[in-house]
Order: C-alpha cells, then sequence, then structure tokens
C-alpha cells in the first residue's frame, strides 16, 4: 500500500467562535482544520478525551455515544476522520505533527447535538453539551466556516496567489543543480512493462528514452507533486528550438523538499507498477493514491 504524504500547513491562526477559542490551519492541499484537542474542548470535551488512540479511533469522542447513533450517517462518519498533518515550525499549533479535524465538522456536530437534544434523548450529563452546541452554532450562523478560518488564518487576503507561491518555493528553485542520477531504473522498467513495449528496444542502449517518455513522466510524476509545480518547472526549463530541454525538470527541484519529495513520489509509484498487469490498471490506482494537481490549490466553499 502506498504510503500517504503528511500535507503541511501553510496558515495557522487561532479562531474565536462564542467563547471557544479553537486553534485552525490552512492544509497545502487547500484543507482547513481546527485541531483536534481545540474542537474537543470547543464541544465541551476535554482535550485529553482522545486518548493516545484518538486518532484511530472509528468515531471521535463527541460522536462516539451511543444515543448518537441514530443522528450519524456514512458520509459524518467518513468526515470524521482525523487528519494528520504538520505545523508550521514557530506556529501556534506546535509539535512535529499534530490532529486535526475538517472545519466543516464543527457545524455538523453541533446539529447532531440539538437533534439529538430536541428529540430528547440525551443524558443529563450530556445536557451541557448541547448548549455548547447552541453557542457555538449562534456564533455560526451568519458567516461559514470556511470563511471564518481563513480570515483567523490571514488565508483570506492571500488566497491562490500567495498559497500557490509558497508551495512553488519550497518544491522549485531558480538555480539548476548539477544532474545526479534521479529516476531509477525500475521505473522505466516497469512503465515499459506496463505500455507493452520491450525496454530496451532492440538495439537501442537502455539509457534510451524516446521522446513521448517526457510526457509519461510529466502524467505521472510532475503532475502529481504540487499545485503549479508542473507549469512552472516547464517555464524554467524550456524547449528549445529543436524540441529538447537543455536540462532534466529535477535538476530544478529544491534539495531540502522538492527532491525528497520526488524520490518519495517515485518509490510510491513503482510500488503501484508491480501490482499491476497493465498500464490502465495502473492508471486507475495511481489516480485514487496521487491525484493529478492543476495550477491552483482547490478551496472548497460553502454553499
Amino acid at each position: 500500500m502506498v504510503e500517504k504524504k503528511i500535507p503541511e500547513a501553510l496558515f495557522e491562526g487561532e479562531l474565536e467562535i462564542g467563547d471557544a477559542t479553537i486553534p485552525c490551519a490552512v492544509l497545502e492541499d487547500g484543507t482547513r482544520v481546527l485541531t483536534q484537542a481545540g474542537m474537543l474542548e470547543a464541544l465541551g470535551r476535554s482535550p485529553r478525551a482522545a486518548g493516545k488512540s484518538g486518532a484511530v479511533e472509528q468515531l471521535p469522542p463527541f460522536l462516539a455515544p451511543k444515543n448518537l447513533e441514530p443522528f450519524i450517517n456514512e458520509d459524518l462518519r467518513r468526515s470524521s476522520v482525523p487528519i494528520l498533518f504538520k505545523p508550521l515550525k514557530g506556529g501556534g499549533v506546535g509539535g512535529n505533527r499534530a490532529y486535526g479535524y475538517d472545519a466543516k465538522l464543527l457545524p455538523r456536530v453541533c446539529e447532531i447535538m440539538l437533534q439529538a437534544r430536541d428529540a430528547g434523548v440525551l443524558q443529563t450529563q450530556q445536557l451541557r453539551l448541547a448548549v455548547q452546541a447552541e453557542i457555538l452554532m449562534r456564533g455560526l450562523a451568519h458567516v461559514g466556516i470556511i470563511s471564518l478560518v481563513d480570515e483567523a488564518t490571514g488565508f483570506q487576503e492571500v488566497r491562490d496567489r500567495i498559497a500557490l507561491q509558497k508551495i512553488l518555493d519550497k518544491y522549485i528553485t531558480g538555480e539548476w543543480s548539477k544532474w545526479t542520477k534521479t529516476f531509477p531504473d525500475e521505473f522505466y522498467i516497469q512503465l515499459f512493462r506496463l505500455k507493452g513495449i520491450p525496454y530496451p528496444p532492440p538495439g537501442k542502449h537502455k539509457n534510451w528514452r524516446p521522446s513521448y517518455v517526457g510526457h509519461w513522466t510529466n502524467e505521472i510524476v510532475y503532475s502529481r507533486l504540487a499545485p503549479g509545480v508542473l507549469k512552472e518547472l516547464r517555464k524554467l526549463n524550456p524547449r528549445t528550438e529543436k524540441g529538447n530541454r537543455k536540462r532534466k525538470h529535477f535538476q530544478y527541484l529544491t534539495p531540502d523538499y522538492g527532491t525528497p519529495a520526488l524520490r518519495e513520489h517515485l518509490s510510491n509509484v513503482i510500488f503501484l507498477m508491480r501490482g499491476c498487469k497493465n498500464y490502465q490498471d495502473f492508471d486507475r490506482r495511481l489516480e485514487r493514491a496521487a491525484q493529478k494537481h492543476g495550477d491552483t490549490i482547490p478551496l472548497p466553499l460553502d454553499d
């Protein structure tokens, strides 16, 4: 199984709703998260309620009580899985890793608590949680949770342009580096096998690369590293009049982040390739494991 890359926080802040203050972040893939401890506390639960196993429980503590089951559908179950992310260094969240919940989960949880209260199924000790849910819902009544997180983190003013540039600065450098072997031979061996092409073809050296391999590489590798990366690499490393590029795209990746991310992605891709019989099967699995990025960060907005 391909190990999923842990997203990093690009912006952090504190969200104030009613009498609650919740640390929050915008991740590099555009997801807005509320920290696990902050959300627990906002909902009237102890921030330690998740315990050591809180990150892998089927349901978070605020949805775990049996009397709430009738109000929880499968979509909510999937949406309530904690998100592991890397906080900003020196930011407000702290630590090397943190867990959070998708910010859109908060109003949905509050709504469930209020529905359960109206149905008369809450136990006495749960009534105070319903009161807290009502306070939070009032605070969210006129402004969407996504907009609140954007405002709290400063993301509202910069949106796509700065966020995208921040990603590109991590991945790409304007100074090209000396060529070193980066793509393992097995990447091409597996790629040609899946395409049904001998590797290397009779009479060709093993380093032979037809021009269309570059298209396949962009499709499989560079378009899936991060938003805007492929477009920026094409700009820095344009084709000559003869249709070739002077250097390899990977020579423009930063040594501390871009190149390690590329190597990790290649390792995962090769792992996927080994288990596939043809390119169609591989392409389908790759799309599930690492979707292609465009030139903007996806920003889901409230209706």
